[in-house]
């Protein structure tokens, strides 16, 4: 009776164990979404294909390229549906310094996606092979590699593409890279359709957490928006009612800056100035006196030509046919150059250093820093200022901090928009014009 009643208890717990463990042995594995398969990279970010068409469109028809069609709305939402592919999901792109980048794209059908590879080898020669039991398709000459699943399709071109199939095809459900979990997660740029997100290594060298950048554009210029995130506080802070030349905003070249210094000197162990600190003494620029003697505003200004007087000797006749050296005096035609920077009363310290290290020298009664043209010299208890031509220009209240800078016709800028302790926005301004016609691509 005691064996039966034992027996009786051992399946019981058999037959409970069982049923308890089931779900857990018979458990049906869920397969990884898209965001589980995105790799590691220095550089990451989302694309939202379709609404970049739709946003670059005008600027497409206004500058009159002559592929615009094939890059409307229309046709890409309908070759992506050809192919399988919904780019009405955002598509995730993936990039390193060294110059490999790629992307994933969620598929809706993988049938149509097949299709789409046997036509591209009608134009380009590509292969099939393995990889971890991994079907792709690769071009030799161009390191570029397609592989597609039942749900994705991998885009890449590089030279790792080993590591790189290994994270997309052995991913695990809620298996999310860390990085592009935070990534994804965070709210700047919400309402941009190409956001591109980075920890590289050289930004960190500069103490900087992280930085993010975001597409936008109109007729005339692609504009990218900056965001930078600083682990240790910025002790360089916006500076009202600066001085800068008015002039300016004329320049082909110039770099306007305005910042309360006063805690950027108190820390020089801060990793900007280190950088700073490190980067002047490459060159042999005195930087220490320099950040001593700067009170936080510098404008350069470079473009145009100005009228000067230039004396000269010249070789005359007399009536008797001897020979006299006479000076004379002509107008001629220089480049507009000017160099305005505030400081306070350890300039001297600071200008002195030029002058021995080099930078400065003096021609006669004019001055030139390494290769400019003859410049006039001013220093007052607020700036030292540089200048080609006659005239000092005039000096004015300003708060940009900006950069020009002017390259086969055609004008960059860059610009701060805000800074606070620890971020700083800016934006990025590049007309397109002179870009689509310089590439032919119109």
């Amino acid at each position: 009776m005691a064996k039966k009643v034992l027996t009786i208890i051992i399946l019981a717990i058999a037959l409970g164990s069982f049923l308890y463990l089931r779900p857990y042995i018979f458990k049906k594995e869920i397969p990884p979404r898209l965001i589980d398969r995105l790799p590691d990279a220095e550089f990451i970010g989302k694309a939202n294909i379709l609404e970049l068409a739709r946003e670059t469109s005008g600027m497409m028809f206004y500058n009159k390229v002559s592929f615009r069609d094939f890059t409307s709305y229309e046709f890409i939402l309908s070759q992506s549906k050809m192919y399988g592919i919904n780019l009405q999901k955002p598509a995730y792109l993936f990039g390193n310094e060294n110059g490999s980048l790629g992307a994933l794209m969620q598929v809706t059908d993988s049938s149509k996606t097949a299709n789409g590879i046997e036509r591209i080898k009608n134009f380009i020669a590509i292969r099939d092979t393995n990889i971890f039991e991994t079907r792709i398709w690769y071009s030799p000459k161009e390191k570029t590699y397609i592989h597609y699943g039942k749900n994705y399709l991998l885009v890449y071109k590089g030279t790792d593409i080993e590591n790189i199939l290994e994270q997309v095809v052995r991913a695990k459900n809620f298996g999310i890279n860390k990085e592009w979990k935070k990534f994804l997660s965070q709210t700047k740029f919400n309402s941009d359709h190409l956001v591109i997100s980075s920890n590289w290594k050289k930004l960190k060298q500069f103490g900087f957490e992280t930085a993010m950048f975001a597409h936008d554009s109109d007729s005339l210029s692609f504009n990218l928006k900056c965001y930078v995130k600083k682990k240790a506080p910025f002790y360089l802070k916006n500076k009202p009612g600066g001085i800068s030349f008015s002039t300016i905003s004329n320049s082909n070249k110039s770099v306007e800056m305005h910042f309360n210094v006063d805690n950027f000197n108190k820390h020089p162990e801060d990793s900007l100035y280190a950088t700073l600190l490190r980067f002047g003494k490459k060159f042999g620029f005195p930087i220490v006196d320099f950040f001593n003697a700067w009170e936080g505003d510098l404008c350069f200004a470079e473009g145009g030509l100005q009228k000067v007087k230039e004396k000269y000797i010249t070789t005359e006749l007399d009536e008797e046919f001897n020979t006299t050296e006479v000076e004379k005096t002509r107008e001629v035609e220089v480049p507009g150059y000017s160099l305005l920077i505030s400081t306070n009363k350890k300039a001297p310290v600071f200008v002195n250093k030029l002058f021995q290290k080099g930078y400065l020298r003096q021609d006669g009664k004019q001055f030139r820093i390494l290769f400019s043209p003859l410049l006039n010299l001013i220093q007052t208890k607020e700036y030292f200022a540089l200048y080609s031509g006659e005239y000092l220009p005039e000096v004015i209240s300003s708060n940009q901090n900006k950069v020009v800078w002017t390259s086969l016709e055609t004008k960059y800028t860059f610009q701060i928009d805000s800074l606070n302790n620890h971020e700083l926005f800016g934006s990025m301004q590049i007309p397109v014009a002179r870009l689509f016609k310089r590439n032919q691509i119109n």
